[in-house]
């Protein structure tokens, strides 16, 4: 009975992870998606603008995407890399940063934060893409999990090259690191 009961838990595990797994796929583009309801966070002065924003619009550009839920404690699980990423100093004729911010997976009334915390971090780094997405449109587009980190790395040509979900290891941070200027210098 025991044995029963444990294969039935194993399997319901590994079933609610499939469930839940990301339909990012290595070489591939991103899955399409359009964020409308604000979107692309455009410095304008002082002030911040909206535009609707299209995940087609990521070529051209080396890119980490960094799609998270607007909760300070998600933020936080992947600032290494974010941090790394300035030290870096990447030439921005070659790469971007594009941030996701999932405004509808925050903490019960903490909407309008999560919205002026976005446009703030715009307004101090103007040349990184951010863009707040109200609906989800991006988690339920990717299948995305709730409340977590998601981080994808795209070649110039917007096909990924690295992807992961949740904290990155120290060695996960330096192996995008080294990707990145990899893909810069091609």
């Amino acid at each position: 009975m025991k044995k029963i009961v444990l294969q039935a838990t194993v399997s319901c595990l590994f079933l609610t992870n499939v469930a839940f797994a990301h339909n990012v796929q290595l070489n591939q583009t991103l899955p399409s998606v359009t964020v409308q309801q604000d979107g692309e966070l455009i410095a304008n002065g002082k002030k911040v603008d909206y535009r609707q924003w299209q995940s087609s619009s990521l070529a051209g550009k080396v890119r980490v995407v960094h799609h998270l839920a607007g909760r300070s404690s998600v933020k936080e699980k992947n600032q290494p890399l974010m941090d790394a990423i300035k030290n870096a100093g990447f030439d921005r004729s070659k790469y971007q940063t594009t941030t996701i911010i999932n405004a509808d997976d925050a903490i019960v009334a903490t909407g309008a934060f999560v919205k002026n915390s976005a446009e703030n971090g715009k307004l101090e780094n103007p040349h990184s893409q951010v863009i707040l997405d109200q609906t989800g449109s991006v988690k339920n587009a990717w299948k995305l999990k709730e409340k977590e980190s998601f981080i994808a790395v795209l070649d110039k040509n917007g096909k990924v090259q690295f992807v992961a979900e949740g904290k990155l290891s120290d060695t996960q941070t330096q192996q995008i690191i080294e990707l990145v200027n990899r893909l810069i210098s091609q």
